[in-house]
C-alpha cells in the first residue's frame, strides 16, 4: 500500500522558519505533480503550493507567494515545502498530496499523506 508520510513540523516563533519534508513509499513518485495543502478548522482545507513532475512549474497560493517554497527530489522520492517569515495566520496541519497527473493543471489529488503540524506563535 503506497502511502506519502510528511516531516519537519512544530512549534516555531513568528518571523521564523521551517522546511517540511514529505516521503513517498510504494508509489510512484516521479511522473506526478505533487502539492502542500493545510488544514484549520476555521478555514478547513486551502491550497499552499504545487509542482509538476520534474519540478519545472510552480503554483502558489497568495498568501505565501513569496514566503514559501516548493520543491522536490525525484531520486529520493522526497517532496519539500521550505516556509519563511512564518506568521501566526500559517498555524495549521500541513499535508501533502499526489496528483493524478503530471501537471499541476488538473484538481485531482489522490494520495494524501497524514499531515503534519506547525504553530506559528506571535
Amino acid at each position: 500500500q503506497g502511502q506519502l508520510v510528511e516531516s519537519g513540523g512544530g512549534l516555531v516563533q513568528a518571523g521564523g522558519s521551517l522546511r517540511l519534508a514529505c516521503v513517498a513509499s510504494g508509489l510512484q513518485f516521479s511522473a506526478y505533480a505533487m502539492g502542500w495543502f493545510r488544514q484549520t478548522s476555521k478555514k478547513g482545507r486551502e491550497f499552499v503550493a504545487a509542482i509538476t513532475w520534474n519540478g519545472g512549474t510552480t503554483d502558489y497560493a497568495d498568501s505565501v507567494k513569496g514566503r514559501f517554497t516548493i520543491s522536490r527530489d525525484n531520486t529520493k522520492n522526497t517532496l519539500y515545502l521550505q516556509m519563511t517569515s512564518l506568521n501566526p495566520e500559517d498555524t495549521a496541519v500541513y499535508y501533502c498530496a499526489r496528483n493524478a497527473y503530471a501537471g499541476i493543471n488538473t484538481d485531482r489529488w489522490n494520495y494524501w499523506g497524514q499531515g503534519t503540524t506547525v504553530t506559528v506563535s506571535s
